[in-house]
């Protein structure tokens, strides 16, 4: 108990870097290892998606997790304490994919585009080449000072300047409603909530398929990747997805920006409510990243100097951006 309420202390107290200080110690990716121009530019729709193909890529771990049985799939079905239980969970979740499957319960919707595009500071700017208008995405930056020549990184550092590609995507999963309330009607909890949570799995499951066919067939960067399952949950590919709300990217306002260049509403029948939560619930969006170096981290703290630029680089006064990065503030 000592050592970790030391190191989240220790973490506490960690020094801030100022927004150019930050930024003088970018992350410098070898720019001319960038993917080439997509295969097939612009946007992609996608009405009704195989569930039986989405099943394939279902990552069960955090399947059990929500029912609050900790370990990892498949292990978890044998485990010593948990295992009969999550062994019985198993088989009523297939047999209701089964089902789901079979009558067509849901649909699967989705959305990907692929833009030209270049970065400017801490943004990327997107070129619309159809209107000739230019879209930014403002990005946020690592402020914790590093140690051992780290990097403070920005999602913007793995896109060139001088000309780029990056994406976007948005699906979901349609028609649970009307089951669930007939759930609901009967007072059949368990089948509600494991229906919830399955449509969950099947949202994450579209997110990881139309990213493989993205970088195999659309972008066309990796057409020779076969991966296994356990490889694509491991995240072995080249790339990444990072969606609005998560560590390198925190802000959710982003995600208006991103479902106008998709025009997610009409192609993929997702809106979102004023605090930028999706509908239907069911539902994963984000950006695409192609170069070999990208990488996942988190943004963590920032200071109120990125925070004012922030804002004049969003167009919107202080007390928003406050609240839009709340979590992230000093």
């Amino acid at each position: 108990y000592i050592h970790v309420r030391d190191a989240r202390a220790g973490r506490s107290q960690s020094v801030l870097l100022s927004i150019d200080e930050a930024r003088a110690n970018f992350y410098d990716a070898f720019l001319s290892d960038k993917p080439a121009p997509p295969d097939q530019p612009g946007v992609h729709v996608f009405d009704d998606w195989s569930l039986e193909h989405l099943r394939t890529f279902i990552d069960w771990t955090p399947f059990f997790r929500a029912w609050e049985l900790h370990g990892n799939y498949p292990a978890i079905l044998t485990d010593d304490v948990v295992g009969e239980t999550a062994t019985q969970l198993f088989s009523d979740a297939n047999t209701m994919l089964d089902q789901i499957i079979a009558e067509k319960w849901l649909t699967a919707r989705g959305v990907a585009g692929l833009w030209p595009c270049a970065r400017d500071g801490d943004d990327v700017t997107i070129h619309l080449a159809d209107t000739e208008e230019h879209v930014r995405l403002p990005f946020l930056r690592q402020q914790v000072k590093k140690s051992r020549d780290r990097a403070n990184m920005c999602l913007a550092d793995f896109i060139d300047p001088n000309g780029d590609w990056i994406g976007g995507f948005a699906v979901g999963i349609h028609g649970i409603e009307p089951h669930s309330a007939r759930f609901q009607a009967d007072k059949d909890d368990y089948s509600d909530i494991l229906l919830k949570a399955l449509a969950d799995r099947f949202a994450e499951a579209f997110a990881e398929a139309l990213h493989q066919h993205v970088r195999t067939t659309l972008w066309g960067y990796a057409p020779g990747e076969q991966l296994t399952c356990e490889a694509l949950i491991k995240e072995q590919y080249r790339g990444i997805r990072p969606a609005p709300g998560y560590p390198a990217c925190p802000d959710h306002s982003l995600k208006p920006i991103l479902f106008d260049l998709l025009d997610a509403p009409t192609n993929a029948g997702l809106t979102l409510t004023e605090s930028f939560a999706m509908w239907p619930t069911a539902a994963v969006s984000g950006f695409y990243f192609g170069h070999p170096e990208s990488q996942y981290f988190g943004v963590a703290r920032v200071g109120r100097d990125q925070v004012e630029d922030y804002a004049a680089r969003r167009g919107v006064d202080l007390a928003t951006v406050e609240r839009w990065l709340r979590p992230n503030l000093d």
